[in-house]
């Protein structure tokens, strides 16, 4: 019987450790997004920058539509997808000095906020609204990485 529970004790703190470093992850990841780049501010304090300074340009039409594309994503992780990809939209809003949120400019901003594995749940979702993906076809064509680098000198028109 004492083998047994030494085994058992030992498959727990397996099980422990593996929670504690998953964990430890995510709050890792967490912490480089807060840290100051080069110009003082963090990843999330652009994001929270971009998301103020667009709040009154959405309109209800557009809030709903980027409702029904983060659907896919597991509730858990929505709110943050959403806040990620709206901050996305709303830097691409003001570099095309757009004084409100279109159809047009949320969808590239979703692209351009999410990796390539997600865009094939965009393509469907869109294809179920009747909306054309043909102009989009080149940001679809870049993964996400590749806008990272230099993804406004790469979108501008």
């Amino acid at each position: 019987m004492s083998v047994i529970v030494d085994y058992l004790i030992i498959i727990w703190g397996f099980i422990m450790i593996g929670l504690m470093a998953i964990g430890g992850f995510f709050m890792f990841r967490k912490f480089l997004k807060r840290l100051p780049k080069e110009d003082g501010k963090s990843i999330m304090d652009w994001e929270e920058y971009y998301v103020n300074k667009t709040k009154n340009m959405w309109k209800e039409e557009e809030k709903e539509l980027l409702d029904e594309l983060v659907s896919p994503v597991p509730e858990l992780f929505r709110d943050v997808a959403k806040h990620k990809i709206a901050s996305k939209v709303g830097e691409v809003a003001l570099m095309k000095d757009k004084t409100t949120i279109t159809q047009d400019v949320l969808i590239e901003g979703y692209i351009i906020a999410t990796p390539k594995r997600d865009h094939k749940f965009l393509r469907k979702k869109l294809a179920q609204k009747n909306i054309d993906t043909k102009p989009y076809e080149e940001f679809f064509q870049l993964s996400r990485g590749d806008y990272e680098q230099d993804w406004k000198r790469k979108h501008q028109k």
